[in-house]
């Protein structure tokens, strides 16, 4: 099933190329006192929902894909995960590439570890990402981003994929730079998610999929998720030997060659076999520039 957040905050399910309107769902959600959980509600009650929700499909209203705006089908991640240098061909322009590297040495995932990107930076591709900082150079990150579905901490490899609720396409902007990741990464828009969540049931492998990204029609990255240095599993277990993994947490896999910058105007496309695509601009201007300047 394609689940998406559409036209700000309405619940659908994409099927034939139609968004089916099934917000009357959202109503079965269990109601919340403060303090609110750190965890999406929504994600959490999919096993239950499900059925629901293609009951509701039945005479719901409908839109065509083209004509609605997507939210990022994750609206209240309790943390976003970052992976770096998770593709063997990525560490290699990494450490070529001194607009990347800025004079630090770059090594592997086992070293650098994992990092999280502020909830706060995490739009849909219905939106548009906003640059900052005209004089440093920003950088798309295409990936394959996993979403968990039911609550794990310290959870092994053969276990790990249980936990797991979906997947979507994830863009993991970046400002280059010398300061921590967290910090150049969680910039407001520099995290897109989208358009759907595509369930678990729907994909076989995740560990084989075709990604892709292009920048104003002009191919910039493409691989596929075998080439991950620490696969699906890995990375999940990885995580939740230091987090509790939540419902709802992203975990953005890492991204391969071909990364670079983009500019004000530029539209960014990508993509993940078998999860969906999607176009995203850039805004004309840079965060706190007037237009026209």
């Amino acid at each position: 099933m394609k689940i998406c957040r559409f036209n700000g905050g309405r619940l659908g399910v994409v099927e034939d190329g139609l968004v089916h309107d099934v917000s009357s769902v959202l109503d079965r959600l269990p109601a919340q006192r403060y303090p609110l959980p750190q965890k999406d509600l929504l994600v959490e009650a999919l096993p239950q929902l499900r059925e629901p929700m293609r009951q509701a499909m039945h005479g719901a209203q409908t839109h065509a894909v083209g004509a609605v705006a997507f939210d990022s089908p994750v609206a209240n991640p309790g943390k976003i995960i970052g992976a770096p240098i998770n593709y063997q061909d990525h560490l290699a322009e990494s450490k070529a590439d001194a607009g990347i590297a800025h004079g630090r040495k770059i090594t592997s995932i086992g070293d650098w570890g994992l990092f999280l990107k502020a909830g706060s930076s995490l739009i849909g591709c219905g939106q548009e990402i906003v640059l900052r900082f005209d004089d440093r150079r920003n950088d798309h990150e295409v990936e394959l981003g996993v979403v968990i579905g039911s609550t794990c901490r310290q959870v092994s490899q053969a276990d790990a994929m249980a936990h797991v609720a979906g997947y979507a396409v994830a863009l993991d902007m970046t400002v280059r730079g010398t300061e921590f990741q967290s910090f150049r990464k969680s910039i407001d828009t520099y995290a897109v998610l989208g358009p759907w969540l595509v369930t678990a049931d729907e994909i076989a492998d995740p560990n084989q999929l075709d990604l892709w990204l292009r920048v104003n029609g002009q191919p910039r990255q493409q691989s596929n998720t075998r080439h991950l240095v620490y696969n699906i599993a890995r990375l999940i277990a990885y995580a939740s030997s230091f987090y509790t993994l939540a419902p709802g947490d992203v975990i953005m896999t890492g991204t391969p060659q071909g990364v670079g910058p983009v500019l004000p105007g530029d539209r960014i496309e990508a993509g993940v076999q078998g999860v969906g695509a999607f176009e995203i601009r850039v805004a004309d201007a840079y965060a706190g520039a007037a237009a026209g300047a």
